[in-house]
């Protein structure tokens, strides 16, 4: 007679739990060479998306199983999509708005302005207000120099047409600080 022995294996992990893809990684792991250690990422798009999917969805009260029926693709393609974890293609994404009763820009728009609040709050959280010495003004007044009204100095004391400064895309207004030394010395 024979003896059934289980014929189990041991297995030996290759990575450590943490490293394993869909497990969380270890607080004290560096962060990757793309990120820097207190600058947060970007928001990604399909993330952005799904949500603007999901809030029409909702707010249309209507089912995981409604949408994609009506779109033509399946319930678990769709669910990851909303999740983000899936990217889905213009086609699907142009299904899935008009089974919403939306166009493919309806359903971009909100993701786009999400995506634009979000990164303008990081950025002014991460550089302060504002990115210029200045706080945001251009300093480009009208040049006291013999070439002219129609001539401005830029900051870098480059003269060049007038028009919005070529830096910062400011219009070109004197302030009045400006006009009070133009004022002072004759111009």
């Amino acid at each position: 007679m024979s003896s059934h022995v289980p014929n189990q294996a041991r297995v030996i992990p290759m990575r450590p739990a943490a490293e394993r893809p869909g497990t969380a990684r270890p607080a004290s792991s560096p962060p990757s060479r793309g990120q820097s250690a207190h600058a947060p990422r970007e928001p990604l798009w399909r993330d952005l998306v799904g949500d603007v999917l999901r809030r029409e969805r909702l707010a249309q009260e209507r089912t995981l199983k409604d949408v994609p029926d009506a779109a033509r693709i399946s319930v678990p393609y769709l669910s990851e999509v909303e999740r983000g974890r899936k990217e889905a293609s213009s086609e699907v994404l142009a299904a899935a708005a008009q089974a919403l009763g939306l166009g493919l820009g309806d359903l971009l728009a909100p993701a786009r302005t999400e995506l634009v609040r979000l990164t303008t709050a990081q950025q002014g959280r991460s550089r302060g207000a504002s990115t210029s010495p200045y706080g945001g003004m251009c300093l480009a007044a009208p040049s006291p120099w013999p070439a002219g009204p129609d001539r401005t100095l830029c900051p870098g004391g480059r003269r060049r047409p007038s028009g919005r400064c070529r830096r910062t895309g400011h219009l070109d207004q004197p302030t009045p600080r400006a006009m009070s030394f133009l004022a002072r010395i004759g111009q």
